[in-house]
């Protein structure tokens, strides 16, 4: 006998527990508190998830999300256009800029080099990265990827790809245990992080 009385309500929890992190029962609950809700917020739900759907657009320059050519992060002009965050995606983005204690523009790679799920360096915005540097006047690349072994190999395949260029080159100094990642991190530890980066050559040292 199936578990739903209707089949509407079905299909919305089968929907809803495919989002990330969302089971059965969860998406059961959301379905139901939706039910409950007035019309207007159906409505309204529905059109902001068709709108973000349809509208939204990654940068140009930084391939954060965006809903324009340009995000609100590259177009404002009281950003220091010197300093360049790497990071692996728009999470870590939305992560360091909650700490507010970071000022320069960004560039999302779009992941990390991970021979094992079949992501190479040509499937991440690398390449754009170095395009960026010779393009733009970028003084210091901070590499804030996740302490793992395929962030730290990123970070060093780009540290090769750059290290001819006259630009400082630094890590943040983590206070998290290894394979956390930035969006898990309390934001006065990624915080003080990002202030008291590390050069990358001291790392390669170790």
């Amino acid at each position: 006998m199936n578990e739903f009385s209707s089949k509407l309500l079905e299909s919305a929890v089968n929907q809803l527990s495919r989002l990330p992190g969302i089971g059965k029962k969860t998406a059961l609950r959301l379905a139901l508190h939706i039910i409950r809700e007035d019309e207007d917020f159906a409505n309204g739900l529905g059109t902001s998830l068709m709108k973000m759907k349809e509208e939204i657009v990654f940068c140009d320059k930084c391939h954060n999300i965006s809903d324009a050519a340009l995000c609100e992060i590259c177009s404002n002009p009281k950003r220091d256009e010197n300093t360049l965050c790497v990071v692996e995606d728009v999470r870590d983005v939305m992560a360091i800029e909650n700490t507010a204690q970071f000022n320069g523009l960004y560039h999302v790679l779009g992941g990390i080099i991970n021979p094992i799920e079949g992501i190479g360096p040509n499937d991440l915005f690398i390449r754009e990265l170095v395009e960026r540097i010779n393009r733009e006047e970028i003084r210091e690349i901070i590499l804030a990827l996740p302490a793992t072994v395929e962030g730290d190999t990123t970070n060093f395949y780009i540290y090769k790809l750059v290290q001819h260029f006259e630009i400082k080159m630094t890590t943040i100094a983590r206070g998290v245990a290894i394979g956390d990642e930035l969006e898990y991190t309390d934001e006065i530890t990624l915080g003080r992080s990002i202030l008291n980066r590390t050069p990358f050559e001291q790392i390669m040292k170790r």
